[in-house]
């Protein structure tokens, strides 16, 4: 066992995982170029870099679908957390008992299957076809708005003890002078409690974001045109599995970067102010790279328990 003073071996290898990652996968290309000349399987790289600098509509309609699921399901997921943790947490036994099974049965399920039982499961026995609607002129098909509900309500089921973490971090002494204040207990939630929650809530809402961003690719299965489906799609009708699976991966590792720089700048601007301010939380490079990151903090929070 560690001592706590001395970090372990993986800790201090932790470092050197993403250049080593990156050096394995410079190897593999070369390998794969090698055997190529060399009468291997053959491999066009121009339908790699295609996809990759010159994106054709449907690549391009792929990126911006994952993103728009990706926030709109965000955003349920933290509404729905947000309830189910204060039901979770409320005397009224009813409001427990509603919060504790909706969280016990999306955690305890597996997400495809939530999806695959949404769409053709609830469309199959007529308790909901899904039909298309329209929003700002927009057509939003069925597919696209079951993909939405089934990561919407399984995000909130993780996000509702990220709230519940949250809230019970702040000193209870803080809801006893609201009350005192003669403000009620949603009023003491809304400006006392969840503002100073949101410093311990927000670090890991930005993982599960990063986390939806990715999870977007298991809508293939009720054929959402989203950034996967495109590419798995390519693949088959060019046969080229490498080469776009390799470029589909690249346009994902984009997304998730980008907003591991916008995650960044968000934990600097809630810790202006506050303690330990100067030491507010990892940068970019500490995320990607994994430095200066204390294990015993990662744990807990991170994803809501996944």
């Amino acid at each position: 066992m560690a001592s706590p003073l001395r970090p372990s071996l993986s800790d201090r290898l932790r470092p050197a995982v993403v250049p080593a990652g990156a050096a394995i996968v410079a190897v593999v290309l070369a390998g794969c170029g090698s055997n190529a000349a060399g009468g291997g399987p053959h491999l066009n790289w121009n339908y790699f870099f295609d996809s990759v600098f010159h994106p054709d509509g449907q690549i391009r309609f792929g990126l911006w679908l994952t993103v728009s699921i990706a926030i709109t399901s965000q955003l349920i997921g933290v509404i729905l957390g947000t309830f189910a943790a204060l039901g979770k947490m409320a005397k009224f036994r009813p409001f427990r008992i509603m919060a504790n099974i909706y969280i016990w049965f999306f955690r305890g399920t597996p997400l495809v299957v939530q999806i695959v039982f949404f769409y053709f499961g609830l469309s199959v026995a007529r308790i909901y076809g899904w039909p298309e609607i329209n929003i700002l002129g927009f057509g939003i098909d069925g597919a696209i708005q079951a993909g939405i509900f089934a990561l919407g309500v399984n995000e909130g089921a993780y996000f509702a003890e990220i709230v519940r973490a949250g809230i019970l971090s702040i000193d209870p002494g803080q809801m006893e002078a609201a009350k005192s204040l003669g403000m009620t207990y949603a009023q003491s939630m809304r400006r006392i409690v969840l503002p100073q929650a949101a410093r311990v809530i927000v670090p890991p809402l930005g993982n599960e974001f990063n986390n939806m961003l990715k999870t977007t690719s298991l809508l293939v299965l009720i054929s959402v045109p989203e950034l996967y489906t495109v590419f798995n799609r390519k693949q088959g009708n060019y046969f080229a599995p490498f080469e776009f699976y390799l470029a589909a991966a690249v346009w994902f590792l984009l997304l998730t970067t980008i907003w591991s720089f916008i995650q960044a700048w968000i934990e600097r601007r809630l810790a202006k102010g506050t303690a330990g301010s100067a030491t507010s939380g990892p940068g970019w490079r500490d995320r990607l790279f994994g430095r200066g990151q204390n294990p015993a903090e990662e744990v807990g929070l991170v994803s809501g328990g996944r």
